[in-house]
C-alpha cells in the first residue's frame, strides 16, 4: 500500500515538474519591452538604451502611443543587463505576449502605430569650443542618456563635414552676427570679449570680413545639409536667429558695435522671407540696447502674463497611422508640458508659415512652443526655451542635474528628435 502511494506520488511530482518545464519553455523570453508610461523609472536613459540597441545593429520597434511610446526589441541577455545597469524599467515578454501587443497596435480603430528603428543616427552638435557661461540642454541630456555625439563649429561646417552626419543640433547661437545681443548688459565681461575675439578670428581665418558674413555662410551650409536629407533640431536663440540670417542675406542688420559699421536703414524692407525655414512677415528689432532680435520671439515683444506657476503648453495628438512623424516627435507620458524660458521662449504664431506643423502651443495667447516641417529631403524641428527643467536659466547659472529629473516630459521631446532619424523612411506618411 505504502509502495503504491509512493509510486503515485512520484508520478504526480514528475507530471508537475514536466508541466512546469513546459510552462517555462513556453514563456521563454523572446522580447524585451521598455515601457514609457508612468511605470518607467528613468525615461531619459530609456532613449539611451534604444540607441545602444541600434548601435549593436538590432532593430527597435517604437510603439507609438502604446504606454507612452514604448520600445520593443528581441530579447538578449546583454540588453537586459544594460537596462539593469542604467536603472531602466523593462519587462521580459514571451513571443505570444509581444504578438498580442503588436496585434493590438495594428488595429485600424486604435491610434497607435509600430515604427521600425533600424540604424543609430550619427549626431552632431553645433557649439563653440570656448567656454561660455551657459550650458546646452541637448548636450546635457545626450550625455545623461549616454548617447554619443560630436561637437562641430564654424571651421568644421565650412570644411564640409555635415554630410557625414544624420542629425544636427543648434542651441544658444546667434546666426545674425550680433553675439546674442548680449552687448548691452555684458560687453565689459571677459567671457563676452573673448567670444567676440574668437569669432572674429575664425571669420578672418576663413576669409570673411565680418562675423555676420561667416554666420550666414554657415547657415547656408546647414540649409544645404537639411535640403539634402539631414535632420536639424534647434532650441533657444538658434531657431529665429537662423531664419533671420537667411532672410537678411546681402543686407546689413548689425549695428556698429557688432560689425564696425551702421546697419542698412532699409534692412526690414529688404528681407526675403522665402528663404526662411519656418517664419515670415516678422519685424526686426535692431536697437542694440533691446535684448531681442525680432518679434518672432514672444519673450519681450508683448505682454505674456505668465510665470513659473502658470506657464504650460499642450502637445497635439496626431494620427499615429497617418501622421507618424509628428506622432513620434510628440511621444510623452504627459501631454501638458511645463513652459520654460530662453533667449527665444516661444514663437509668435502670426509669424509662422502655413507649411509648418505646430506640435505644441499655448493656444490661448497664440504662442507656439514646438514646431516641425519638411525642407527639401530633410526636416527641421524648433523648440522654444533653453532648459525644460530650469524655468528661467540665467547667464552663469549652474547646469541642470538630470539625475534629479529622470522622467522630465520636456527633455523627452528633445530625445524624440534624436531617435526620429532612425525610423525607416518607408514608414513615413507625411
Amino acid at each position: 500500500m505504502m509502495r503504491g502511494m509512493r509510486l503515485l506520488f512520484n508520478r504526480i511530482r514528475f507530471s508537475l515538474l514536466f508541466f512546469f518545464l513546459l510552462l517555462v519553455q513556453g514563456l521563454q523570453a523572446a522580447y524585451i519591452l521598455i515601457p514609457m508610461d508612468e511605470t518607467q523609472k528613468n525615461h531619459l536613459k530609456s532613449y539611451g538604451i534604444a540607441y545602444w540597441i541600434l548601435k549593436h545593429e538590432v532593430e527597435v520597434d517604437w510603439l507609438l502611443n502604446y504606454r507612452g511610446g514604448s520600445f520593443l526589441a528581441q530579447y538578449s541577455k546583454p540588453i537586459e543587463n544594460e537596462c539593469v545597469i542604467r536603472g531602466v524599467t523593462f519587462e521580459v515578454l514571451a513571443d505570444v505576449q509581444a504578438a498580442a501587443i503588436l496585434q493590438e497596435i495594428s488595429d485600424p480603430q486604435v491610434n497607435m502605430e509600430n515604427i521600425k528603428l533600424h540604424k543609430a543616427p550619427k549626431i552632431a552638435v553645433y557649439s563653440p569650443k570656448n567656454k561660455l557661461p551657459w550650458d546646452d540642454a541637448v548636450t546635457l541630456v545626450l550625455t545623461y542618456a549616454e548617447i554619443p555625439y560630436d561637437v562641430l563649429y564654424d571651421e568644421e561646417i565650412m570644411a564640409g563635414v555635415l554630410p557625414l552626419y544624420n542629425w544636427l543640433h543648434l542651441h544658444h547661437e546667434d546666426f545674425t552676427g550680433q553675439y546674442g545681443k548680449f552687448w548691452s548688459a555684458y560687453r565689459n565681461y571677459p567671457w563676452y570679449q573673448e567670444d567676440v575675439r574668437i569669432n572674429e578670428e575664425i571669420a578672418h581665418k576663413l576669409g570673411f570680413q565680418k562675423v555676420s558674413q561667416l554666420k550666414l555662410s554657415v547657415a547656408q551650409k546647414i540649409r544645404d545639409f537639411v535640403a539634402g536629407g539631414g535632420y536639424m533640431f534647434a532650441m533657444c536663440s538658434a531657431p529665429d536667429s537662423y531664419d533671420i540670417a537667411l532672410a537678411a542675406e546681402g543686407d546689413d542688420i548689425c549695428d556698429v558695435m557688432f560689425d564696425g559699421d551702421p546697419p542698412d536703414p532699409n534692412a526690414q524692407a529688404k528681407l526675403d522671407f522665402s528663404k526662411c525655414f519656418a517664419f515670415e512677415n516678422f519685424k526686426l528689432t535692431m536697437n542694440p540696447y533691446v535684448y531681442e532680435k525680432s518679434n518672432i520671439d514672444v519673450t519681450n515683444t508683448r505682454p505674456r502674463n505668465l510665470n513659473e506657476t502658470n506657464d504650460y503648453f499642450t502637445l497635439f495628438e496626431f494620427s499615429a497611422k497617418w501622421d507618424p512623424v509628428p506622432t513620434m516627435l510628440c511621444q510623452d507620458h504627459e501631454t501638458v508640458i511645463k513652459g520654460f524660458m530662453g533667449q527665444t521662449t516661444a514663437f509668435n504664431e502670426k509669424t509662422i508659415k502655413s507649411s509648418v506643423t505646430i506640435m505644441g502651443e499655448n493656444k490661448g495667447i497664440g504662442e507656439a512652443r514646438y514646431i516641425h516641417a519638411d525642407f527639401g529631403k530633410g526636416t527641421f524641428t524648433f523648440l522654444g526655451g533653453h532648459d525644460p527643467e530650469d524655468y528661467q536659466h540665467l547667464v552663469g547659472d549652474p547646469p541642470t542635474d538630470l539625475s534629479l529629473h529622470p522622467n522630465s516630459p520636456g527633455y523627452r521631446l528633445i530625445l524624440n528628435n534624436v531617435l526620429f532619424p532612425a525610423a525607416k523612411k518607408e514608414k513615413r506618411k507625411t
